[in-house]
């Protein structure tokens, strides 16, 4: 599985981001220009994923895993932000509400 750090994402330009945390979870808190596709909307909301290469995101990194490992098999490219959304605010960058 592809994996990048929150330093890497930090320094990333024009590559989308997809958060698949609970909308709740978005909403106390997201890394800026994140979009929310819920992991337990996926399915239903497999129409809304950039066609292009992104990155998945949520709060550990255990649920964007999951997802990469699962949209890759269906041939997107994906990358997994190792830590997700903990380790950003871990690392001081700002969020979003």
């Amino acid at each position: 599985m592809n994996e990048i750090s929150v330093q890497d994402l930090h320094a990333r330009q024009d590559v989308p981001l997809v958060d698949v945390r609970e909308v709740h979870e978005f909403d106390a808190g997201h890394v800026p220009g994140a979009i929310n596709i819920p992991m337990s909307q996926l399915s239903e909301r497999v129409g809304d994923l950039p066609a292009e290469p992104f990155d998945v995101i949520c709060e550990l990194g255990g649920r964007s895993g999951r997802v990469v490992e699962a949209l890759s098999e269906r041939g997107y490219e994906v990358t997994n932000v190792a830590g997700g959304t903990s380790a950003w605010r871990e690392a001081g960058y700002a969020v979003e509400q």
